[in-house]
């Protein structure tokens, strides 16, 4: 065997055992001290089962689904049931720039992982040079051609260094993965509230006109009244009032309702089609009214936010590894194999073969503390790392908590609202008869129309935030990620 194919079989096993030490230590354990189960209240009703899996509405309102079913495995379109809320979502996870940011910041961090990854080979190239040197005692010039492939400046990654930088970007590129699987989720979420609350301002403003129209019929016999000198000015102005407070608010929740239609063109990144737009509230909107039994507390893990923090916690356990490389020697390669020649038309004959190796041995003794100190701040930044990998797990808890103990109590208030309105109207409409036949006063009417009025305006109220809070318990378990069931 040659010393060129001796030197070469050296050179490859050298790469080729490149980074099989690394010096990071083991990932640390996380103690985010959350029960196994939710905590749930005694408000907080038993679970029956993630609804529904079908994208027609009637089934879907009326099957329930396997328990065993994940509702971070239920597809956005099957969990939402109005086939315009689901056209308005698809639109935005098209063109809504929040999202086009971080499906850009992803394909950033993928190419600078590709970048530090490429430090793990060497770097071979091919070229020519023409080396023309003479001196002063007048000996002529003498030019030396040189052609080949060549390796600059490799480092052999004994002591996993390289390799520990390339697990680092490559983990941030994971989490940069998971940050965009959080915004598309929260997009969801924020499309399907804004739909929400659009629609229920709409209501608020029909039954705003429709209190107007009423409490504007009642004003005009009101003044017919008076000026027969049946009733007081007292009471003239009083029913004015009534009217004016209904027109302010009619006022106002048309405000509201531009304001939502601007917010909704914002999210979806275009101008909605106004046959798009919800006219009132329904309750076919969602279909995720309950979790299957005993879920576990586990399903957190899966949520984008706590995997995007275990990315980084890894990020950093990496650098550590990094860091502590940097303490031992390092080894720099440099080689040649090509031809080399006084004479440009003989540069590639057969004798002109050339080669060279050229290993630089660094043995780091003094760097003034910088080595200590970048591994102090390695460490520190894997335990702030840690620190936000646990807040991550415990936010998600309290989230998932929280919606859970609203499912029961909204679902109450909303009956409870429903029950209110009935008896409101009922008590309305006998105020108004005993007014016209002169057995109450127009203070006790008034009265029942505010009562009234407030019923209407607070049901509506109460049956948003009974979706919303759907709406919310679906993001916070993880939900949205997939267009379909799996």
């Amino acid at each position: 065997m040659s010393k060129f194919s001796i030197h070469a079989l050296a050179l490859a096993i050298a790469v080729a055992t490149t980074g099989c030490l690394t010096l990071a230590p083991k990932l640390p354990e996380q103690n985010a001290a959350i029960p196994g189960e939710w905590p749930l209240p005694p408000t907080t009703q038993s679970f029956v089962g993630a609804q529904p899996l079908t994208s027609d509405p009637a089934a879907s309102a009326a099957t329930a689904t396997d328990s065993s079913v994940a509702v971070a495995d239920i597809g956005w379109r099957d969990f939402f049931a109005d086939q315009n809320l689901e056209d308005l979502i698809g639109r935005a996870l098209e063109n809504n720039r929040d999202l086009r940011v971080a499906v850009l910041n992803v394909e950033k961090a993928r190419a600078q992982y590709r970048v530090q990854r490429a430090d793990l080979m060497p770097a071979v190239g091919v070229g020519g040079q023409l080396r023309r040197s003479g001196t002063n005692s007048g000996e002529g010039v003498t030019d030396a051609y040189t052609a080949g492939a060549s390796i600059t400046s490799f480092e052999i990654d004994l002591f996993g260094r390289v390799r520990s930088l390339s697990q680092s970007a490559l983990q941030r590129y994971f989490a940069e993965e998971e940050a965009r699987r959080a915004a598309q989720l929260s997009l969801i979420s924020e499309v399907a509230n804004a739909y929400l609350t659009l629609a229920a301002d709409r209501e608020l403003l029909s039954v705003s006109e429709a209190t107007l129209k009423n409490q504007q019929a009642a004003y005009d016999l009101t003044e017919k009244r008076r000026e027969l000198g049946a009733v007081s000015g007292l009471e003239l102005s009083q029913a004015r009032t009534q009217v004016e407070q209904s027109r302010a608010d009619a006022a106002r929740y048309a405000g509201q309702v531009a304001q939502d239609i601007n917010a909704l063109n914002l999210l979806v990144g275009e101008t909605v089609d106004p046959a798009l737009l919800p006219q009132k509230l329904t309750d076919g909107v969602t279909g995720l009214s309950a979790l299957p039994a005993q879920l576990p507390s586990e399903v957190l893990l899966r949520r984008p936010d706590v995997l995007q923090a275990e990315h980084m916690l890894r990020a950093q356990n990496a650098n550590i590894g990094a860091a502590r490389a940097a303490f031992f020697p390092s080894i720099n390669l440099t080689g040649f194999f090509g031809s080399a020649s006084n004479e440009l038309s003989g540069l590639f004959d057969a004798n002109t073969r050339s080669w060279s190796v050229s290993p630089v041995i660094n043995l780091p003794i003094f760097q003034g503390g910088k080595l200590r100190a970048n591994l102090a701040s390695a460490k520190a930044d894997q335990q702030i790392a840690l620190a936000q990998y646990e807040k991550a797990i415990q936010s998600g808890f309290r989230d998932v908590a929280d919606a859970l103990a609203l499912t029961k109590t909204l679902s109450e208030q909303r009956q409870a609202q429903e029950a209110l309105v009935e008896a409101a109207g009922r008590a309305d409409q006998l105020s108004t008869a005993r007014y016209k036949a002169g057995r109450d006063s127009y203070l006790n009417q008034l009265d029942a129309q505010r009562t009234l009025y407030g019923a209407q305006q607070g049901l509506v109220t109460v049956r948003l935030s009974e979706q919303a809070n759907r709406v919310t318990l679906y993001k916070v378990l993880g939900g949205g990620w997939n267009e379909r069931s799996q």
